[in-house]
């Protein structure tokens, strides 16, 4: 992206959740504090290149997507943004819950609900609408980068409206772990993450919160600056 600084807006699980420290450990950082973490033993067995597998991941910390990161408009601040996430965050909805599962999606490996969540796809929706008068437009550059040419049509649309292909009836809820792999490398990584998810115990996992990533510059990874609990 030519624009910084970034804002994202994504769901973390909250700073001492026990699935953000998973995530954290795995990605080698935490968006909350900015530190960095050692990676697990049973990761570095598997992959002596952990570092790089978990690498595009690591930039972004870990989280799923709600409205995907943006430079802001011109004439809009910080402030404005950090406002309008508390009271987006204020309005009364029932948090979707939803079976969060270790899997494969698009090459990459990830926690992702086991079946569609309406009001989870409502949530994201809601997230994108209401936060993009904030988005300053994409330039040519950025379109290029998105490669619209591999897009489906309707990707495509979404992407000219909305900034990011992967909107409404595209959107996949997705926490990442990892790069894209290939099958044969995918197999004992996904063994090796399913065991160490299912040690954690998590039978559904409630959408119950909003975060605000900020990135500096381009070679700042994505830190949260603020996060909001969804009234019910």
């Amino acid at each position: 992206m030519t624009g910084f600084p970034r804002y994202a807006i994504y769901f973390a699980a909250g700073a001492d959740d026990a699935l953000t420290r998973f995530g954290a450990e795995l990605l080698g950082y935490d968006a909350y504090t900015g530190d960095e973490l050692a990676f697990p033993a049973d990761a570095l067995r598997v992959a002596p290149d952990w570092r790089d597998v978990s690498a595009d991941p690591r930039k972004y910390g870990f989280h799923a997507t709600l409205k995907a990161p943006m430079a802001l408009a011109s004439g809009k601040t910080e402030a404005e943004l950090i406002a309008a996430c508390a009271m987006f965050a204020g309005r009364a909805r029932p948090p979707p819950v939803i079976r969060p599962v270790v899997d494969a999606i698009s090459g990459f490996i990830a926690v992702i609900p086991a079946e569609p969540v309406e009001a989870l796809q409502a949530l994201a929706a809601d997230c994108v609408r209401e936060f993009d008068s904030f988005r300053a437009a994409l330039s040519a550059e950025d379109r290029a980068r998105r490669r619209p040419e591999k897009l489906s049509e309707r990707q495509r649309d979404h992407l000219d409206r909305w900034g990011y292909p992967y909107v409404m009836e595209e959107f996949r809820f997705h926490m990442t772990l990892t790069g894209r792999l290939d099958a044969e490398r995918r197999g004992p990584i996904l063994e090796m993450l399913r065991a160490r998810f299912a040690a954690l115990g998590i039978e559904t996992l409630e959408i119950d919160r909003i975060a605000l990533f900020k990135q500096d510059d381009a070679k700042a990874r994505f830190r949260i600056i603020g996060e909001w609990g969804l009234a019910r």
